[in-house]
């Protein structure tokens, strides 16, 4: 369980705290979207959550954050990073920019943990198999387009196979494809008992794939509750959060006066 306790943070020089007594829960197996508006506090949320912020990126942060009912505040870098993973939207923060394929990209986290070597082949197969990227394996991360990127810097995050993963916009980079072949994999780790946290402008794949939605307005915790409902929330729309693709049909065609069971029928087309 990952769970931040009355968490207050301001970047070091800012005016004002970008989060704001913000206390939420993320349980085992739980994928949790969040969403808002920009500069909401969805990246920072992230950043404290996965215990960079303030002890890499500088600040000052009043609460708790929790990693399995434990403070996180006394543990090294090196014990957050081996059971909280983070995801940026640009994979240029998370390459290592010392590997010459893909396969040493992935491998490159085992690695640095001193696995045995047959645990790192094993984790590293096993990543490039979730996201599809098999095909990646001996090319050149430097020489791949921004997408494919992406999927090896995910790759390369679930190589280390944390309990908690913490993704900031994950597929801002990837096409429809790419999108669908990352939202698979996070649904078959919360399958396994990873706690996933997710931060998108998409909602249409907090959607599909989130049972808990988390809105957050000027730093503060505005709606929490069962996906479905919180992204149906006609608040959302003020707050310059587009609802899902099925939402908005649904609201469109209420509007042109279609029948009730008209608009039964496309409900369940669209959830097939």
């Amino acid at each position: 369980m990952l769970s931040l306790e009355k968490v207050t943070y301001r970047y070091a020089g800012a005016p004002r705290p970008s989060l704001h007594e913000v206390s939420v829960v993320f349980g085992d197996g739980e994928v949790v979207g969040i969403a808002g508006r920009s500069e909401a506090g969805k990246t920072t949320l992230c950043l404290v959550a996965s215990g960079l912020a303030p002890r890499t990126v500088g600040g000052e942060m009043s609460g708790r954050l929790l990693l399995d009912g434990t403070d996180a505040g006394p543990l090294a870098i090196h014990q957050l990073t081996g059971r909280v993973g983070i995801a940026f939207a640009s994979p240029a923060t998370q390459l290592s920019g010392v590997a010459g394929t893909v396969y040493e990209e992935v491998a490159f986290g085992p690695m640095n943990l001193g696995l045995p070597r047959s645990e790192i082949i094993e984790r590293t197969g096993e990543a490039l198999a979730t996201l599809r990227i098999e095909p990646l394996a001996a090319r050149d991360p430097a020489r791949l387009s921004g997408g494919q990127q992406q999927l090896v810097a995910i790759a390369g995050l679930l190589a280390l196979r944390p309990a908690h993963l913490v993704l900031d916009e994950p597929t801002a980079q990837l096409d429809p494809a790419g999108t669908r072949m990352v939202g698979d994999a996070l649904a078959q780790l919360a399958a396994d008992g990873v706690s996933i946290v997710i931060a998108e402008q998409k909602t249409d794949l907090l959607a599909a794939i989130c049972q808990r939605a988390v809105v957050l307005d000027v730093g503060r915790v505005i709606l929490d509750g069962p996906a479905a409902t919180v992204l149906a929330d006609p608040s959302l729309v003020e707050r310059s959060v587009a609802p899902p693709a099925p939402v908005r049909l649904e609201r469109a065609a209420l509007a042109a006066g279609i029948p009730d069971a008209t608009r039964a029928r496309l409900r369940e087309a669209l959830s097939s």
